[in-house]
């Protein structure tokens, strides 16, 4: 026994279990956690290296005290302490073995959980898959009716084309029927009244063919209506791209087209009255047929519409646009520069004139309640605005009723600023212009000769 403890006293196994208890309990605060656990692991190693020795040794002396030597001791001090050791260290295997089976089982019921949402997820691609094929298909199938759709509606344009083709041949045909006809009946007669007016001279007194101008009322309908159309959508545009040439305000410019527009209604009505009543009187002289005399003028005005004197028609509409005080224009400058767009306009209304009923323009005033049915709103409109600031385009009326739509400029205050305007012109006609000035400007503002009213 005396060796056995020698040896422990020799190792000093104590002083230096407890030279790093010291140590550790110095670095405890600044170690991580593995470097606290691993110190303690050594002190448990170290702890139970004494042990081992101090059970040899107390086996040995209780040896030499013979077979019943020192029994009390070791029923009253050893026994309880391994008892309670023992099931202390039982404790602590029974903690640690029901904390190892949480864990596992927690372990487990992540492992199901992510393999149900990876199953959750591999559905929910395969739908998503499934719905984008679904959308390719419809889309597919919408560009197929699109297509589809535009070619038939380029058919039907053609279709149409074809037709207004074949009421023109037959126009044709029917106009050179006619001048054979006439041919005829000169050759036939020995003599033949001539119309007194200069302008009706290359024509005879009777039409050939009564009420042609009643049978081709569709057709030319149809075409004066397209070609109205096609006015806005090039002559239009292209007068506002010269116009903007001289004048940077592009609301000056869209009212200088509009005034252009309402200008050339009324020197085309004009010049019609006129040019009907010049035939009337002539066609009286010898009338007679079938045919009443105001379908005779009509076929008259229509076979020969060639005799308009369109110029006469356009200089009238400029000398009025160069009075007008609701537009200007720089000085070295003249409303010439836009004479293609008043011609083609002049035209369109003098052969509107024509039709049964005639085609007119709208009446319209600035600051007036704007109409969905007769105007739409330009894109730089004021779509909760409910006045007309200024007009861009005509609407087209027959009897009363809206053909054509034309467009408008739609902003609030338009009426404020109206009257505004009016008074700064009055102002500067009464301070800067002289009487005879003012009093064309007066009348020029009269909505009875100034705003195309539709004819009565």
């Amino acid at each position: 026994m005396a060796d056995g403890l020698r040896r422990l006293v020799g190792a000093e196994s104590g002083r230096v279990m407890q030279e790093k208890l010291e140590s550790w309990y110095r670095d405890y605060e600044i170690n991580s956690c593995d470097q606290n656990l691993n110190r303690c692991c050594e002190i448990i190693e170290l702890n139970s290296q004494i042990q081992g020795q101090l059970f040899t040794i107390l086996n040995e002396t209780s040896r030499e005290g013979g077979h019943y030597a020192g029994m009390e001791t070791i029923k009253t001090r050893l026994l309880p302490w391994l008892g309670t050791s023992c099931a202390t260290s039982g404790r602590l295997f029974e903690t640690n073995s029901s904390l190892i089976q949480d864990s596992i089982e927690k372990e487990k019921q992540l492992r199901e959980l992510d393999i149900n949402q990876t199953c959750q997820l591999q559905e929910l691609q395969e739908e998503l898959t499934s719905t984008r094929l679904q959308l390719n298909r419809v889309q597919q199938e919408l560009k197929t009716s699109c297509a589809q759709e535009k070619d038939a509606l380029k058919k039907l344009d053609r279709l149409n084309d074809y037709e207004q083709q074949i009421q023109i041949l037959r126009d044709e045909i029917s106009i050179l029927d006619a001048q054979k006809s006439v041919l005829r009946s000169r050759l036939a007669r020995s003599r033949s009244p001539s119309p007194t007016s200069r302008s009706l001279s290359p024509l005879r007194l009777r039409s050939c063919s009564p009420g042609r101008a009643r049978r081709t009322n569709a057709s030319r309908r149809s075409g004066l209506l397209a070609r109205f159309g096609d006015i806005y959508a090039e002559e239009r545009l292209d007068a506002e791209t010269l116009l903007r040439t001289y004048i940077s305000d592009m609301e000056m410019v869209r009212r200088i087209i509009y005034i252009a527009a309402v200008e050339s209604f009324h020197a085309a009505k004009m010049a019609y009255r006129q040019f009907k009543i010049r035939v009337r009187e002539t066609l009286s002289l010898g009338h007679s047929g079938p045919e009443s005399l105001e379908d005779a003028v009509l076929d008259y005005i229509v076979r020969h519409e060639d005799l308009y004197d369109v110029q006469a028609s356009v200089n009238e509409v400029i000398r009025c646009m160069n009075i007008n005080p609701k537009i200007s224009f720089p000085p070295e400058i003249d409303f010439i520069v836009i004479s293609t767009l008043i011609r083609e306009l002049c035209r369109v209304a003098f052969s509107m004139q024509t039709l049964i009923p005639p085609l007119d323009i709208a009446f319209s005033t600035d600051g007036e309640l704007f109409s969905e049915t007769k105007y739409h709103r330009s894109l730089d409109s004021d779509f909760t605005a409910v006045l007309v600031a200024y007009h861009v385009w005509p609407a087209l009326m027959e009897n009363n009723v809206v053909v054509l739509k034309g467009e408008a400029v739609t902003k609030r205050g338009a009426l404020c600023c109206r009257r505004s305007r009016s008074k700064s012109r009055s102002r500067s006609c009464s301070r800067n212009s002289s009487p005879l000035r003012c009093r064309h400007l007066s009348r020029s503002c009269s909505p009875s000769l100034r705003s195309g009213s539709p004819s009565k």
